[in-house]
């Protein structure tokens, strides 16, 4: 079990699977028609959980949030096809900014997504081995404007435990083709991203709560 742990490329698997994603939507040419499936979004975004996992005790109320958020997803893709369907699904029942609504949940996981596209720019970016820059400004850029003092104070105290660049992508099982697997998820989830956001605004919900 712990040789078929070794073996698996996290980062791959992610930058593969928001690669599928970003196909499928920019294989829909009609805009209004445009279709992605909650059960497939879902699985996607369970491939970034090893990602903040990896980040250790700075991001570690992120890994939660993030989980939990996408566990509910997945839930909810039982039930309901589309991220489309989902969210006119809550508007009907004037739910969307309730604690617990899929809409409400979908924005905290695009959030997710953003702040690791962010921080992959800033690794591809940047030179030597701390991650501790790349990460400040990703959480700064993302979640920041949304958290209160104890949190934003409690992820400062923790971006000097980061893993190293190096010890990052050990823990990725990653080498030379980390950099390409990166390029590719930020190209990728940026598709993604911009899709969400358009569902939110489409519906006048607005993305910044």
């Amino acid at each position: 079990m712990a040789n078929h742990i070794a073996e698996e490329k996290p980062l791959r698997k992610m930058a593969d699977a928001f690669k599928d994603l970003a196909n499928t939507l920019n294989s829909q040419t009609l805009d209004e028609a445009v279709q992605l499936e909650v059960a497939t979004f879902s699985r996607a975004c369970t491939l970034v959980s090893p990602l903040f996992r990896c980040l250790g005790i700075a991001f570690k109320f992120a890994e939660l949030d993030y989980v939990a958020k996408v566990d509910d997803l997945a839930e909810a893709s039982k039930s309901i096809t589309t991220l489309k369907a989902m969210m006119d699904q809550d508007v009907q029942a004037d739910c969307v900014r309730r604690a617990g609504s899929h809409t409400r949940n979908l924005l905290r996981v695009k959030r997710g997504l953003d702040m690791v596209k962010v921080l992959f720019e800033q690794i591809i970016a940047s030179e030597g081995n701390s991650l501790k820059d790349p990460a400040s400004k990703a959480y700064q850029q993302v979640f920041a404007p949304y958290h209160g003092w104890a949190i934003r104070k409690a992820v400062s105290a923790g971006m000097y435990a980061l893993p190293t660049r190096q010890q990052l992508m050990n823990k990725l099982n990653e080498d030379a083709s980390a950099r390409t697997q990166m390029q590719n998820y930020v190209a990728s989830s940026g598709t993604v991203i911009l899709y969400i956001d358009k569902l939110f605004i489409s519906r006048d919900l607005g993305i910044d709560w």
